[in-house]
């Protein structure tokens, strides 16, 4: 049994292994990260700039850096890709699978591209170059040619031959795939019942038919929602004929899933495209800046809302008092609304024909909540007194429709982008924020001018 190695990247290890870099001690280095999983090397790595990585890594074995340089985000490999001459590049991507080596040709530049493509494997080299001609972003882009095939005419026994013989080059496998003679894919069967049918069984009796595939050309997001949905380890890739031509394994959905979720957050806080810490000021500033535009809109309109209603502010000062007390209820039971909708969307299990029953709980979590909300702020009014409780109870009154208005416009807005092909999670955070603002200024002042 093999005991797991813990690794800490406590700030005094990183200080140290600094130290060891900067002095080059290669014992220290490589005692360091000896039996350390490559996982946790990637980790240590992002702590320091690319020439100081290169160098550890060079004193790894070529599997580990292999396994190392694919594991790493496209912008700090495209750093990494920059210290390693053709040759080098080579050697490392003839140990990739073939997924892994299509994504890492396609940071290179055409030149190096052509002249690395040359330099692989024949077997690999067919395989990236039928995978570079997928985009990135669809399920061509995201599979692997490396997978075990069945014949449906074979017996269990030439079945398990032909997996020894094919499992050296196929990493992570969880079924084998049956085909007929055109390659056709007909379904699968899972190892385990391999192992315990006889050996003289027909596969074609005993593989199941019913097995999820997913098309070359399915966007990658769909594809990880169809995974999601089904619990797969594995799924098989078919072209429009219905041809096994690859697979895609749960470790490429992760990335897909981490990267939708990441472009989510930014979308819901108010960032306009896919930006990365590292990306130029101008890039950061023009991500940044659309929403901070309808916020100020936003905040312009406002001011147009409170100088129409000047006369009342004249007449009843007292309500600019409670001007932030509404905005701030409204945006926030917007955004919870919003937040719980688009997290209701990304789940497979939606189901759009539940919509009636969904605003109906909406509708009721929202009267319960601004009942509670305006009976609480007129207490507190009452109890602090110092106006007429004839305007605590307009406030409050106010408050109220604040809230069922910011929670059915917190609802029904991701539900409209996603009908029109949006992003819902457009729905969130400034957007949802300033829509609120502005109704709940509305509504607020058209209260207190029809009841003071």
């Amino acid at each position: 049994m093999v005991e797991a190695v813990t690794f800490g990247l406590n700030k005094e290890f990183r200080d140290r292994f600094q130290q060891a870099l900067t002095e080059r001690d290669v014992g220290f280095i490589r005692q360091s990260l000896e039996g350390v999983n490559a996982a946790d090397i990637t980790a240590l790595l992002y702590e320091f700039n690319s020439e100081e990585s290169k160098y550890v890594l060079d004193l790894l074995s070529l599997e580990i850096r292999a396994e190392i340089i694919s594991s790493l985000d496209s912008d700090t490999r495209e750093g990494f890709l920059k210290t390693y001459n053709s040759e080098e590049l080579i050697a490392i991507i003839n140990l990739l699978d073939s997924d892994d080596a299509a994504d890492i040709l396609n940071e290179l530049p055409i030149k190096t591209r052509e002249e690395i493509l040359e330099g692989l494997e024949k077997v690999l080299r067919s395989q990236v170059i039928d995978l570079l001609r997928y985009d990135e972003h669809v399920a061509g882009g995201l599979m692997a040619k490396e997978l075990i095939t069945a014949r449906v005419r074979w017996t269990v026994v030439q079945c398990i031959e032909e997996i020894r013989k094919q499992v050296e080059n196929v990493s992570k496998f969880y079924a084998v795939y049956v085909v007929d003679d055109q390659n056709k894919l007909l379904g699968g069967v899972p190892l385990q019942k391999l192992i315990l049918t006889d050996s003289t069984t027909l596969v074609k009796d005993i593989y199941d038919p019913e097995i999820v595939s997913v098309q070359t050309h399915m966007e990658d997001t769909e594809v990880a929602s169809i995974m999601r949905k089904y619990d797969l380890e594995s799924v098989p890739v078919v072209n429009v004929y219905g041809q096994l031509v690859g697979r895609i394994t749960i470790d490429d959905v992760v990335d897909v899933i981490t990267e939708q979720a990441d472009e989510e957050r930014q979308l819901m806080s108010g960032i306009s495209e896919d930006v990365e810490e590292a990306d130029s000021i101008w890039r950061l500033t023009r991500a940044r800046l659309p929403w901070l535009l309808i916020g100020i809109m936003g905040g312009l309109i406002s001011v147009q809302f409170i100088g129409a209603f000047s006369s009342d502010l004249m007449r009843i000062t007292a309500i600019a008092f409670f001007i932030p007390l509404i905005q701030a209820t409204g945006g926030n039971v917007g955004i919870q609304s919003s937040t719980i909708v688009v997290q209701s969307l990304a789940n497979p299990g939606f189901v759009e024909e539940r919509l009636w029953g969904r605003l109906a709980r909406v509708f009721t979590v929202a009267l319960l909540n601004g009942f509670l909300l305006s009976l609480i702020v007129l207490l507190a009014n009452l109890l602090v007194g110092g106006e007429s409780s004839r305007l605590f109870i307009v406030v409050s009154i106010a408050l109220f429709t604040v809230v069922l208005i910011a929670s059915l416009v917190g609802t029904l807005t991701p539900l409209v982008l996603n009908k029109f092909g949006f992003n819902p999670a457009l729905a969130s955070g400034p957007f949802i924020t300033t829509i609120n603002d502005l109704l709940g200024l509305g509504v607020y002042f058209l209260t207190i001018h029809l009841f003071l």
